[in-house]
């Protein structure tokens, strides 16, 4: 009994873990969904936005300061400059994304098809490793940076000032346990804090223009400390631009907003083909979350610039991270400062949320289609325990500090960005459309400019990606390695010549004979099966129907197969097939005959000439090489039992 509690104990931890498995990609292929994994119904569309805003929008707690750091007295022209950036720039470049890959791939599905074979699934690898970097490290930072909000409260710095490290694991489990529940949860907490918090700022940014209007002598300030300054307007704006990559990480929550597209509700007659009314309400996502930033921006950091002394925002400084709960606390009073000190910290570890969600969409779309991941990792709760893991790992690595985790942030942002910029001017150039390439290209042009120089000034966030890049590599070859030898064939598709050759030979026996196809003429047939027949002392009455393969792109993994028949010189019948590996291709064919026929095939090879570990290799990479003994295992390991197994030869 005791062993049989364990088993129901196992059983429905495993069917926990799997529950929904999110096959995001499974979901999106609508109609092909398992009747017990209904299809995704959607959120609408400002319920999503909520989620990728508590990244987007917590950014208002520290980026007023950045550009108060950054620009001096310029902080509210430069903050200019990023908002034109980002509704001329960034905001048209993501519509333009939401288009053409509606279904949350994003700029990496885009161009994912201007490359194919190795170089296209080691590039997208690569894209990946930065996305990974981007979210992963949005996760931690964001906790850390909630951390350090609530240690420097200084009601609670005596108790906590030295439990950062533990304060930020804690907020990052409880992040992964939001997961764990259930995805709708993630979305409505986002939904309350959103709301919550841009109430409050909203708050402090009307008493902030109050005090600033009513005290008239800070605008006149101001505007002489800029003239004496810096001269002119075209200097001004000169300047701007050149401090306009310190304040980049205000572009950030674009590319979470597509990562979650599937999950905005669609119209009623929406198809996956065609999904308009999931891609309306992307557009309208990510058009009202730069709006409402670009506003927040402008406002915050004008208020900011004008009613907090300079110092104040230099390290040690009391603006220093937290220049509008400065403001709260000054002008409208330490309870209404703690309210938003509390709301602040909330976000702040809820934008993980965002990250997370878009690493659950990201993730499970590619790797497990490259073979490159168990099939598992398209389930919910299982990679979030892994991403749990990875970001606690991330933690202890950097010890909870936010500076440094922030070079890696702005790196993996401006990096997808810059490659969504570019798939779209290349989508816009296939296309004719000659204006929008050109707008694209100029864009591009400008992320590309902010994120070389962003490098240049923090090439940590390079080094950090490129752990994340040969992590994600080493896995990803380790597990295609590992599932070598795994039957990969979707389905089997015989067309009706086809299936009367199976027909027809399935009323004696059934031999195959694997055949490289070369010039195709009568001699490489009759010569074929003579060999066969002499190496395998085989009667001269015996029938054989030839298969041949021929390799498409030997870097898929998981394809379905059509076969076709055809008489060669009026005596020979012939099965085609392409496949992305041969041993595979006629592993999955003569399974597929077996349970159609009800009857044992055979197979016939001839050995490959050449080392044998070279073969396998050839066979990895390339889908050939050593034929017959993979196509044996393939067979071993997709059907147990030794007595329906279909027969091997080789000779």
């Amino acid at each position: 009994m005791a062993a049989t509690d364990q088993d129901a104990r196992t059983s429905r931890l495993r069917a926990w873990m799997l529950e929904g498995l999110s096959d995001i990609a499974k979901h999106q292929q609508g109609a092909q969904a398992a009747p017990e994994h209904p299809v995704h119904k959607g959120q609408r569309w400002w319920r999503v936005m909520c989620l990728t805003g508590v990244d987007y929008f917590s950014t208002l707690g520290y980026q007023p300061g950045i550009a108060a750091l950054a620009a001096g007295l310029l902080s509210p022209v430069a903050t200019l400059v990023l908002v034109v950036v980002t509704l001329a720039g960034a905001l048209p470049v993501y519509r333009r994304v939401a288009e053409e890959s509606p279904h949350g791939e994003g700029s990496i599905a885009m161009l994912e098809r201007l490359l194919t074979f190795w170089k296209g699934k080691l590039f997208v690898l690569t894209l990946l490793g930065f996305a990974a970097t981007d979210f992963l490290i949005t996760i931690t930072l964001s906790a850390a940076d909630a951390s350090t909000h609530l240690i420097e409260n200084p009601h609670l710095t005596s108790t906590l000032h030295d439990k950062q490290m533990v304060i930020t694991l804690v907020l990052v489990a409880l992040l992964g346990a939001v997961f764990l529940k259930g995805f709708l949860e993630a979305i409505g907490v986002a939904v309350a804090l959103v709301g919550v918090y841009l109430a409050l700022n909203t708050v402090v940014v009307i008493v902030g223009l109050y005090h600033v209007l009513t005290a008239g002598h800070v605008v006149t300030d101001w505007t002489a400390g800029l003239t004496a300054e810096h001269g002119n307007v075209f200097a001004m704006v000169g300047v701007s631009l050149l401090v306009f990559p310190k304040l980049a990480l205000g572009l950030s929550g674009f590319e979470t907003g597509v990562a979650v597209m599937p999950h905005v509700e669609g119209d009623p007659g929406d198809t996956e083909e065609k999904p308009t009314g999931r891609i309306r309400g992307t557009k309208k996502l990510l058009t009202t979350a730069a709006v409402i930033m670009s506003v927040f921006l402008i406002a915050t950091s004008f208020i900011t610039t004008l009613l907090i002394p300079e110092k104040e925002f230099e390290s040690g400084g009391q603006a220093n991270g937290r220049a509008l709960a400065y403001l709260a606390h000054e002008y409208i009073g330490n309870a209404f400062g703690t309210v938003y000190d509390v709301s602040t910290i909330a976000i702040l570890w809820f934008a993980g949320a965002s990250a997370m969600a878009g690493l659950l969409n990201l993730m499970p779309r590619y790797l497990p289609r490259y073979g490159m991941a168990p099939h598992w990792a398209r389930a919910v709760r299982p990679m979030v325990i892994v991403f749990t893991l990875v970001a606690f790992l991330v933690t202890w690595i950097f010890d909870a500090d936010v500076d440094a985790q922030g070079g890696a942030y702005a790196t993996g942002v401006l990096v997808l960005m810059s490659s969504a910029a570019i798939a779209v001017t290349i989508a816009a150039r296939r296309a004719q459309q000659r204006g929008w390439t050109i707008g694209f290209a100029a864009v591009s042009a400008v992320l590309l400019y902010v994120t070389v120089v962003n490098v240049i000034e923090r090439p940590d966030g390079v080094k950090i990606g490129a752990c994340f890049i040969a992590g994600i590599i080493l896995v990803s070859l380790m597990s295609r390695l590992a599932r070598a030898f795994e039957l990969r064939v979707t389905s089997v598709t015989l067309d009706d010549m086809a299936e009367r050759f199976v027909r027809d030979i399935a009323s004696r026996r059934i031999r195959f004979i694997a055949n490289e196809p070369d010039k195709r003429d009568i001699t490489e047939y009759r010569e074929k099966v003579e060999q066969i027949r002499a190496d395998n002392d085989l009667p001269a009455q015996e029938d054989f129907v030839f298969v041949e393969v021929t390799v498409g792109d030997p870097s898929e993994f998981e394809a379905g197969l059509t076969v076709r028949g055809e008489v060669l010189h009026g005596r020979y019948r012939v099965l085609t097939l392409e496949s992305s590996s041969i041993p595979n291709a006629l592993a999955a064919l003569v399974l597929h005959v077996r349970d159609a026929t009800g009857c044992t095939p055979h197979i016939y090879f001839e050995w490959t000439e050449g080392n044998p570990f070279t073969n396998f290799l050839r066979f990895f990479l390339f889908g050939q090489g050593e034929v017959a003994p993979v196509t044996r295992e393939v067979l071993r390991e997709a059907e147990p039992n030794r007595s329906r197994r279909p027969r091997v030869h080789v000779g």
